[in-house]
């Protein structure tokens, strides 16, 4: 699996790098820019959402269509683009522009698509957290050289460096191998698009990533402006904030693993995750010198890094195989498009409010947000059972179809896999009506 998942792994981190890096600083530098307020510098935050929020979907049905490499190569390069727009801005307004364009390469659920792909669901939760790792760790490496590169050598220079990395991965992405060719045993049946925005499950993951990601860009954007504005520090100094709360979260990811995924308690650990957001906005809000406003930065990517590992693999296993590039988009979908709200509303408060205000938003939320996750249905519940074709008696899609319990069914690589319903359906009963007696 590590082979598999490795370079997949690092184009993501790469790309997420490239994004992350400019986070910690960009609400500040972009100030410096001809025609910049709050407002404009928390849009330009927030903008390339709203692009990678469009396109999310596009990416997504084209890459279950004609390959997820192939999705994954186009969007790369128009990544790359944008950094380049964003190097050479000299005004708020051509920043604006760049991020949007970086924004349009929309290719996060492709690289989670492939990932679950190019992996059994038994051990698709594992591939998820060690992809989240990677990138919590270029997460962190970017808290550390986004202050450091653009203290020293401008802005302009970190989105050079950005520009590069996409370079960089699109030569890391033909040493991935081809995912294996899925077919659908009832090729008849389309994509029901509705059914995807209707599914009660899978509307409270795209809330969920909606919302945290929400808070995640009205934190970047609180942050910087709160430290150097209220609490004089210097913008070279910022990474002192960023890197042990972020060193602080990485060690939450495995605890949220092994709890969330063998323990079958990933809906119990996304509820811990949101009482660490409450109560981190508790310490900023209140926060009355550095240290106080420190430890709720701390506890607020302490609360997102248990979050992340599960949140992309609780959704890939409510999606159908057939539909999982679209269902994986429109839940980046909803993570974007949360992101350029979070910049906005941000921009908004911090001009006309102070972060106490945010803080009783982001309570009131967060208890909404509870209760919403606590009517989220288990996944624990469904297994695969793995068949070679050879195997299979003929007659076995009369079974499936008729069979209550069974979620789907799919062939991949002469291999019959039927999802089941362990409270419905028995897996003996199941064999038994499927396979020949060898």
């Amino acid at each position: 699996m590590f082979k598999t998942i490795f370079p997949i792994s690092i184009i993501i981190a790469l790309r997420f790098l490239g994004l992350f890096i400019v986070l910690p600083v960009l609400s500040v530098y972009a100030f410096e820019l001809e025609g910049a307020n709050e407002i404009l510098v928390g849009a330009s935050l927030g903008i390339y959402a709203i692009s990678q929020m469009v396109m999310q979907i596009p990416f997504g049905a084209l890459s279950d269509k004609f390959g997820r490499k192939e999705a994954l190569f186009v969007g790369t390069v128009i990544f790359m683009a944008g950094s380049l727009v964003c190097a050479y801005a000299d005004s708020i307004y051509a920043l604006f522009i760049g991020r949007f364009v970086q924004g349009m390469g929309a290719v996060g659920a492709v690289g989670s698509a492939l990932i679950s792909d190019l992996t059994k669901e038994e051990t698709r939760a594992k591939a998820m957290a060690f992809m989240g790792i990677i990138i919590s760790l270029s997460f962190a490496l970017s808290m550390t050289l986004g202050p450091i590169i653009g203290g020293y050598f401008g802005i302009d220079k970190l989105f050079l460096f950005t520009a590069f990395l996409a370079f960089l991965s699109l030569f890391l992405l033909f040493t991935i191998k081809n995912p294996p060719k899925i077919q659908s045993v009832d090729e008849r049946k389309k994509i029901n698009y509705s059914k995807l925005l209707k599914d009660e499950n899978l509307c409270r993951m795209n809330i969920t990533n909606f919302l945290q990601k929400m808070l995640m860009t009205m934190t970047f954007m609180s942050i910087p402006i709160i430290m150097t504005r209220q609490f004089l520090w210097d913008k070279k100094e910022l990474w002192y904030i960023y890197l042990p709360a972020m060193i602080f979260g990485m060690f939450a990811m495995l605890p949220s693993v092994i709890v969330g995924e063998k323990m079958k308690k990933s809906k119990e650990m996304l509820c811990v995750g949101i009482l660490f957001f409450a109560l981190s906005y508790f310490f900023m809000g209140y926060a009355k010198d550095a240290r106080f406003f420190i430890v709720g930065v701390t506890l607020f990517f302490t609360g997102f890094n248990i979050h992340e590992p599960l949140m992309q693999s609780l959704t890939s296993k409510y999606a159908k195989v057939k539909s999982r590039g679209v269902t994986l988009g429109v839940f980046n979908f909803f993570g974007y498009f949360g992101t350029f709200c979070g910049g906005i509303v941000g921009g908004v408060f911090l001009q006309h409010y102070e972060i106490m205000q945010i803080f009783w938003i982001v309570f009131f939320t967060c208890i909404v947000w509870l209760f919403l996750i606590l009517t989220l249905k288990n996944p624990a519940f469904f297994q695969n059972i793995y068949i070679p074709l050879s195997q299979v008696k003929q007659d076995y899609t009369q079974y499936l179809e008729n069979t209550i319990g069974i979620a789907e069914w799919y062939i991949s690589d002469n291999t019959l896999v039927v999802k089941f319903n362990t409270k419905i359906a028995d897996k003996s009963d199941i064999l038994a009506n499927l396979k020949y007696e060898l």
